[in-house]
């Protein structure tokens, strides 16, 4: 998956954040850096919010916020050993890695946000469901709706060539009827 975020703003993003907030541990940001320094690396960060859900994802925690301090998911192994983390990054440059930061202000802090992608690994919520199938259902709605009038523009002109004026009307009424529908 390549990033739709482009490595500049990552970096500066991670430069600004390393400079601005203080991690529960210092090896996160070693590994921050560590990220920062490689841009081919760095084109396979993804900065999202439920990172734990994605085969390989990184969980860190600035002052101030009441989260654990690190966690490495790597499908089903889950370890808080920076280390362990790092040796796996270095030995897999060819993975995408999924970073979740929680620190004061995340929401607000326009950098961040900026950076932020969505999750493709997330798990589907009931409203989101709910709003996919109103969608799937308006767009059902219009192609039905859109099949009908192509018929009955069809047998208009059947009509229309047979000088039927009867079934002309008739047609045409259902037409307008069905364009008042919309």
């Amino acid at each position: 998956m390549s990033s739709t975020v482009p490595i500049v703003e990552k970096k500066d993003f991670l430069r600004n954040f390393l400079k601005q907030y203080d991690l529960k541990r210092r090896e996160c940001a070693w590994l921050l850096n560590y990220l920062m320094s490689d841009d081919e690396l760095l084109e396979k960060v993804h900065f999202v919010e439920y990172a734990d859900n994605a085969p390989k994802s990184l969980v860190i925690s600035a002052n101030g916020v009441d989260k654990p301090p690190f966690s490495f998911h790597k499908y089903n192994h889950i370890t808080t050993d920076a280390e362990k983390a790092f040796h796996d990054i270095r030995l897999n440059q060819n993975e995408d890695i999924y970073i979740e930061l929680h620190f004061i202000g995340a929401r607000t802090y326009p950098p961040f946000l900026s950076v932020l992608e969505e999750n493709p690994y997330m798990p589907e919520s009931k409203e989101r469901m709910e709003a996919h199938e109103k969608y799937a259902e308006k767009i059902l709605s219009i192609s039905l709706m859109t099949f009908q009038k192509q018929q009955l523009v069809k047998r208009i002109d059947e009509a229309l060539d047979r000088k039927d004026k009867e079934t002309f009307l008739q047609l045409s009424e259902e037409l307008k009827q069905l364009n008042t529908l919309r």
